[in-house]
């Protein structure tokens, strides 16, 4: 595995709370390497094209964590399992990906040998994604707002404080999603992300899924990594300013240690106005939709005909184990 190819996982597995819809819903997905994941509440389907143009797949059953593990039934809980389920299975299906894309770059250079990501080299990208998501949205936009206290002690005061350090936060995450959206790989990720909507309301919607029917939606839909983190970093700020922290390592400790209790609670907020869609509480989602204006893009009927062949696999595994097609 070279080192073009490592950024590129790299970037990519940075990508995933992003892409993942994170919801136990009747169907759902996330965008990989030159396709779709989709999953039916307990089965999923990894589809991607490869470089001759036939789409490959992968497959299996995926019982809820919440049927596995009842104590994720409950409020809160159920989002922190939900989402560490999601990204595991969004690691997952990244990893085939990335194992078809490794064998198309053989292909090309007429190497036959079959090769395969390690497992190291996964969790090597995790680790980093996780340090890097910490350093970039809880160290530096605390360390930043810190020093702003030294010329402005206005800040110091806890609601100010936290306002500004959330601000810098939600524009370090724009520019960096922004950025990111210029690299042309990850704009085609964009692509397919904005498929996997398409086709996902298309579902939703009673109709046939067709290609046609499909490109008929729009790609911004509420439940989606996106408009998730969005939410997580209001909630955040909200949350940081109750806590009667002073200190610069207290604060960063806080950071990390809430983490769990912020995503659970970000999750209901999302689940909410997912069903209430005109309700007070789902305004707070409304720039989640906005910013998805950088992380879906209008998809060919190409990208749309793989996110299809992606729901179609799910569901025809889900129709074999006699799964009730239902949402949580």
């Amino acid at each position: 595995m070279n080192i073009r190819s490592y950024l590129r996982l790299a970037l990519h597995t940075q990508m995933l709370p992003i892409l993942e819809s994170g919801e136990e819903t009747l169907v759902g997905g996330q965008a990989v390497m030159e396709g779709v994941m989709m999953r039916a509440p307990h089965s999923y389907c990894v589809a991607v094209r490869r470089a001759s143009g036939e789409i490959a797949t992968e497959e299996s059953p995926l019982p809820r964590v919440s049927e596995t593990y009842p104590i994720f039934k409950y409020p809160i809980l159920r989002g922190v399992g939900t989402l560490g389920q999601a990204m595991w299975l969004g690691v997952r299906a990244l990893k085939f990906s990335a194992n078809v894309a490794m064998a198309d770059e053989n292909d090309k250079e007429g190497k036959p040998e079959k090769t395969e990501i390690p497992a190291w080299v996964m969790t090597a990208n995790m680790v980093f994604s996780f340090v890097f998501f910490i350093a970039l949205y809880k160290l530096v936009p605390l360390w930043l707002t810190t020093q702003l206290t030294h010329v402005y002690p206005a800040v110091e005061n806890r609601i100010l404080f936290n306002l500004v350090d959330g601000v810098i936060r939600i524009v370090i995450f724009v520019s960096f999603l922004f950025a990111l959206s210029r690299y042309k790989d990850i704009h085609r990720v964009f692509e397919f992300h904005g498929a996997e909507h398409k086709v996902v309301f298309n579902f939703e919607s009673g109709k046939p899924v067709t290609t046609a029917n499909a490109q008929s939606f729009v790609t911004f839909h509420p439940r989606c990594g996106t408009s998730f983190l969005l939410v997580v970093m209001v909630i955040s700020m909200i949350l940081y300013t109750v806590l009667p922290l002073d200190g610069f390592a207290a604060k960063f400790a806080a950071r990390i240690v809430l983490l769990p209790l912020i995503a659970g609670l970000s999750y209901e907020l999302i689940r909410f106005a997912a069903r209430k869609r005109g309700s007070l509480l789902a305004l707070m989602t409304a720039p989640g939709l906005w910013l998805q204006k950088i992380t879906t893009q209008p998809p060919s009927d190409a990208e749309v005909e793989v996110a299809i062949h992606a729901l179609e696999g799910a569901m025809a595994l889900e129709k074999k184990q006699g799964g009730q097609l239902v949402i949580a």
